[in-house]
């Protein structure tokens, strides 16, 4: 059974740059479309990056766009690097999996879930 765990989340001060690990277990990362979310305090949770598996498309939200990098390094993990962080960034990061396609959406549908890492902007 496929599981998503994501990792190095932490505090970091405004400006800092963090980089998440998404690892999957029991499946391959290749054939899915990869999707990162985020969820505030207080709010609803909002897709910020993809990656089409098929065509190797990327989106990103307008909020992070120009600071955060979506990248799969095998064909178990994905990352989130992302840098000039900013206190609105605080929350609970998110990965995903979807099926496979040329284009992706930010808020794309997504068939499997991890369970988030807490990312805190602050000074």
């Amino acid at each position: 059974q496929l599981q998503l765990v994501e990792s190095g989340g932490g505090w970091v001060q405004p400006g800092g740059s963090l980089r998440l690990s998404c690892t999957a277990s029991g499946r391959t990362l290749a054939n899915n479309n990869i999707g990162w979310f985020r969820q505030a305090p207080g709010k609803e949770r909002e897709g910020v990056a993809c990656f089409a598996a098929w065509g190797r498309s990327i989106e990103y939200s307008d909020s992070v766009k120009g600071r955060f990098r979506i990248s799969r390094d095998d064909a178990t993990t994905a990352y989130l690097h992302m840098n000039n962080l900013k206190p609105e960034d605080t929350g609970v990061y998110y990965c995903a999996l979807g099926r496979p396609s040329y284009v992706c959406y930010i808020e794309g549908d997504m068939d499997y879930w991890g369970k988030g890492t807490l990312v805190t902007v602050s000074s």
